[in-house]
């Protein structure tokens, strides 16, 4: 409703109540609901009420111009900024102007100075339309008596202060707690938070991530009722779960994945037939067999939406008896599986396809590093004599596919991401590249196949689904994005009238032929939007898809077990597609969608702040250590440098103590009579790292151009 609204009256029109229920043909018994929705509408600042009692936008009222509406962010300096939606820049708030406002409110802003060349759009925060009600998480200490918390978040500068009750009677100084803000009593210096949880002391193996994870508000415990409803699912296959599905155990089946993968959602299968054409054979673990929709465990895991990896452990969606355990492919067991067979010629075309309930029994679970070692060194390690024809098969398989991928202009970044190994306290030892090999490949492309038939199987019968999106990415950006490699001696031509996944594929595979492509691909990659969770399908840009989604992993990812419950619902039960389930898919497919989106991206940067906290802790140990690096961003407060194993740290503009000026279009920094920009090989100092603000700065020391060629004049 709240969109319907919104959507009426965005071309500057003022209804009336009536005339807004008239417009949008609601009957007279949804008036209530409808008044509820623009009273919130309202109070959130996106309608504004009108001298003659009419409704319009806020942001159309002429009496409203130079108000707007954003998130507030704090800094740890005396100033802060609000992020616009629509803004292409963020509004300064001077530190006296700032109202009371926290770190992640929503507020009101009015704009008192508008930006100009070199100035920055300037504001005062006139109402805190509502408080940021996340949990935070900090420190305990006692401080004259009173117990308070030092927040992880600095740049929340208040001192806050605990209840004195029971629960908070038995924390110690060192305790990591987290607190809430909700309905707390605050003033322009002071905090009354609301307590919590305790996470764990400081010292204890393993808080520091917990900690991040809780700041994120990612749950690892499950609630009772879930742990009610896991006792009731079995632990093994029986033959009552086998009625109706297709028997595939007697055939050669098996999984790949990493050394110490324990939730297994994919086995595969090959096949050369007659004809000269391949069946490959994608097999699911079929999860919402065993979760049936609006029980504590499904409903626990759409909450939570995705499983999240971080360097010690993994917070699953399922709890791990399932996810480990019933649901899981593992070897040499009986499993339940929905599976995706596709017939390919040698074109890699797609000629027939059959998606059908099945049991299966995986011969061997496979490492990737195995799997390498028979695809890339034809050595065959022990154990895996009799599946070595089926590999160089589907590694035959996977290279078509991926060829007829890239011809469409499918774009491969290609680039190596950092992996932490850490001893058994969560201690970081090391940082290396993680390596993909032609098995890690070889899934990836037979997972994609899958996902795109899945996906076009539902959308050539007109039926309701989940679509994975990527659309194109933002022209200006790509054109500010050519003319930074322009100024670092790199030139490239694309045609912006016909903007495609064949151009940015263009673009990628010539600058896989200079020394910088990591940087410079992670550059390219931030001119892209992220790719989403949609009801309605506009493909998917950068695999160059026309028809996509996620059905290949379930035990993972929310929207993947939502596949599966669509394909049970319409093809798999007696009574097949009828209007009562497409009525039923319609209403609650758009909610999974934002939502499976909302709570990936707070596990991917759940993921991140993890990462780049140990990244820090790690360096904490090679202080005043030399390295070599590349310059892999450039700002007016100094310059990033990616070491080789992909730490990314710091050189602050104060550690040079000259003057400097900043070419934020052309991003290049001049600092006294030395230039920086994007893509330099420098060797920098390791000046600081802060595991616990997560920071790494580094110190220049020399450009490695500059010395090859003092090395050459002499």
């Amino acid at each position: 409703m709240r969109d319907e609204v919104l959507e009426l009256l965005k071309d500057g029109k003022a209804l009336s109540f009536i005339e807004i229920s008239e417009a949008l043909k609601y009957s007279k018994d949804m008036d209530e609901m409808l008044a509820k929705v623009l009273n919130d509408l309202v109070n959130e600042y996106e309608l504004c009420i009108t001298n003659k009692g009419r409704y319009m936008l806020f942001s159309l009222n002429e009496k409203n111009q130079g108000y707007v509406k954003g998130r507030f962010m704090d800094t740890s300096g005396d100033f802060a900024f609000v992020r616009v939606l629509g803004m292409e820049e963020d509004i300064y708030i001077h530190g006296s102007k700032t109202n009371g406002a926290l770190n992640g409110d929503i507020v009101l802003v009015y704009i008192t100075k508008k930006s100009k060349h070199d100035r920055k759009c300037e504001g005062q925060v006139v109402k805190i339309i509502s408080r940021d009600n996340t949990n935070k998480v900090g420190e305990v200490y006692h401080y004259e008596g009173r117990l308070m918390v030092s927040l992880d978040d600095k740049k929340i500068k208040k001192l806050v202060y605990l209840p004195d009750n029971e629960e908070t009677r038995r924390l110690v100084d060192g305790d990591k707690v987290v607190v809430s803000f909700a309905d707390s009593r605050m003033d322009h210096e002071h905090i009354n938070a609301r307590f919590v949880r305790r996470i764990g002391h400081v010292n204890d193996p393993g808080v520091d991530i917990l900690s991040i994870v809780a700041e994120h508000e990612i749950e690892v415990e499950f609630p009772e009722d879930c742990l009610s409803q896991l006792r009731e699912i079995p632990t093994s296959v029986t033959s009552q779960d086998i009625e109706g599905r297709r028997d595939l155990r007697d055939e050669m089946i098996f999984t790949i994945d990493g050394d110490d993968t324990k939730d297994i959602d994919d086995a595969i299968s090959i096949r050369k037939l007659p004809n000269g054409n391949y069946s490959l054979g994608v097999h699911i673990a079929d999860v919402s067999y065993y979760i049936k929709e609006g029980s504590p465990l499904d409903l626990e895991a759409r909450r939570r939406g995705t499983s999240t990896y971080l360097v010690d452990r993994v917070i699953p969606m399922y709890p791990h008896q399932l996810s480990n355990g019933i649901c899981s492919l593992n070897p040499d067991v009986d499993r339940l599986a929905i599976s995706c067979v596709m017939e390919i010629d040698p074109s890699g075309k797609l000629i027939n396809y059959e998606i059908f309930p099945s049991v299966i029994h995986s011969r061997i679970q496979m490492t990737y590093q195995k799997v390498n070692q028979i695809l890339e060194q034809n050595i065959v390690p022990e154990g895996y004599e009799e599946f070595a024809d089926s590999l160089i098969e589907m590694q035959e398989l996977a290279h078509i596919i991926r060829r007829e991928r890239t011809k469409r202009g499918a774009i491969d970044f290609d680039t190596e991401e950092a992996k932490i190994i850490a001893d058994v306290y969560g201690v970081p030892i090391d940082v290396i590249l993680r390596y993909r090999g032609e098995g890690e490949k070889l899934i990836e492309d037979f997972m994609i196949r899958a996902n795109e038939t899945v996906a076009s199987h539902f959308f050539y019968m007109d039926l309701p689904s989940l679509y994975r999106i990527h659309g194109m990415p933002d022209e200006e950006k790509l054109r500010g994005f050519l003319n930074i490699l322009s100024c670092i001696g790199i030139s490239l031509k694309a045609d912006y009238k016909k903007m495609n996944a064949k151009v940015i594929q263009k673009i990628v595979e010539e600058l896989r032929k200079y020394k910088e492509f990591r940087v410079l691909a992670s550059k390219l990659l931030s001119c892209m939007d992220k790719a989403i969770y949609s009801p309605e399908n506009i493909g998917h840009f950068a695999l160059a898809s026309k028809i996509y989604t996620h059905f290949t992993s379930p035990i993972r990812r929310y929207p993947d077990t939502t596949i599966h419950r669509l394909l049970h619902s319409y093809f798999f039960s007696i009574d097949g597609i009828t209007e009562d389930k497409i009525e039923h898919f319609k209403e609650i497919l758009f909610d999974i969608s934002v939502h499976s989106s909302e709570m990936e991206r707070n596990s991917d940067e759940c993921e991140r702040d993890v990462e780049a906290m140990k990244m820090a802790e790690y360096m904490s140990f090679h202080l005043n250590e030399e390295f070599s690096g590349m310059i892999s961003g450039v700002t007016n407060f100094g310059f990033f440098v990616m070491l080789e194993n992909g730490i990314e740290g710091l050189v602050p503009i104060e550690s040079f103590q000259e003057p400097y000026t900043y070419d934020k279009e052309r991003e290049i920094l001049k600092i006294g009579n030395k230039v920086f920009k994007l893509g330099q090989t420098v060797i920098i100092r390791v000046k600081r790292a802060s595991k616990e603000d997560s920071q790494i700065d580094f110190e220049f020391v020399e450009r490695v151009d500059e010395v090859e060629k003092v090395k050459k004049k002499c």
